[in-house]
């Protein structure tokens, strides 16, 4: 297991921990890395449902630790080397590999959520944060844009003046604000507990149905008519007369808990 993040499943519903504390979780190379790691397990873990994301100590991530990262990287060629990688690159994948794994992420935020903190945080499906917390597209202090997968994130959250708003002048906002504004999804004053509290209601759920919903808002969400609708009914398809679909029926009926199978990584 990392020193960096920590990953634990209870019943059905896995915890990710960023447990780089004393440095209120800012990203490191090996931050970075095993925060990939985490997510390439999860992806061929059988029986999770929900995911939770959170950081230990006082806040969620307080973003890039640029010198740490530009030091082990080889300064400003390595760091270029890795916006340079694959599509998407190393730095995306951070949040984006929450994007498309199978089952939700949920974040739970606190303290600071900064920069590339708040990309990783935009990645998960849904954000529950305390009403002090503070968030910041903050890229522009260092004469950057964000560039950790924001563009398949933000556009669906919030209006184009308000990413822009908040981009141009990397400001700060609490997390009533964000709430407000649809960064976040909720405020509360226990979001690890929240968090933990939707994740297994979630997975009280067929992680059939669950797992193609989000297939089906991550593929069509800003797609054209034919192609979505098309994919609703694929979909669809493949979940009637399915055994988890009939066991829903059933608890449906019946009142009792459904006995739903997990699918298995080869049949997501």
């Amino acid at each position: 297991m990392s020193d960096r993040v920590s990953v634990t499943v209870d019943g059905h519903v896995a915890t990710v921990t960023l447990t780089r504390p004393d440095k209120h979780n800012a990203l490191d190379v090996e931050m970075f890395d095993a925060i990939l790691s985490a997510a390439a397990q999860l992806r061929d873990a059988t029986g999770v449902r929900a995911v939770v994301l959170h950081g230990a100590g006082p806040s969620f991530c307080s973003g890039l630790d640029v010198v740490s990262i530009m030091q082990a990287g080889g300064g400003v060629s390595g760091l270029t080397d890795r916006v340079r990688g694959e599509v998407p690159n190393w730095f995306q994948r951070a949040s984006h590999d929450w994007l498309t794994l199978p089952m939700p992420v949920i974040a739970a935020l606190h303290g600071s959520v900064l920069g590339g903190g708040l990309q990783i945080a935009l990645g998960a499906d849904i954000r529950i944060a305390t009403p002090d917390a503070r968030l910041s597209i903050m890229e522009v202090k260092w004469g950057l844009i964000p560039d950790m997968g924001i563009t398949r994130t933000l556009p669906r959250l919030v209006s184009i003046d308000v990413a822009k708003e908040l981009t141009y002048t990397g400001r700060t906002v609490s997390g009533e604000e964000a709430a407000a504004l649809g960064l976040v999804t909720r405020i509360s004053p226990d979001p690890l507990d929240a968090a933990h509290g939707l994740a297994h209601q979630i997975a009280e759920r067929s992680p059939d149905a669950v797992r193609r919903a989000k297939r089906l808002y991550e593929s069509a969400w800003t797609g054209e008519t034919e192609r979505t609708l098309a994919l609703e009914a694929e979909l669809q398809l493949e979940l009637v007369g399915s055994p988890n679909q009939l066991a829903a029926v059933t608890a449906g009926v019946s009142g009792e808990p459904a006995g739903f199978v997990d699918p298995s990584p080869a049949h997501r």
